[in-house]
């Protein structure tokens, strides 16, 4: 299970509520539903400004220290690997 959505539903969010928890960069509307989709999917990665940071570690009951590296799916392990 990709990290953020364990922390997510941890914190008893939806990806919608999470979304609407955290301004875009420009400070005048939130993330979207589908922005959230594509970090637990590992489809985009998130790349957040010191205020958004804190707004998700808000959002998410967590101290920065508590937010893993990788907010998507676990990594596959290297070939050869078991």
């Amino acid at each position: 299970m990709p990290a953020l959505r364990r922390l997510r539903e941890e914190a008893g969010l939806t990806q919608s509520e999470l979304a609407k928890l955290i301004p875009d960069k420009t400070r005048k509307k939130t993330l979207t539903q589908q922005a959230i989709s594509r970090w637990e999917s590992g489809e985009d990665e998130p790349e957040l400004t010191i205020m958004q940071t804190k707004a998700l570690c808000r959002a998410l009951g967590k101290s920065l220290e508590e937010i893993p590296d990788d907010l998507g799916p676990p990594l596959p392990p290297p070939q050869g690997e078991n």
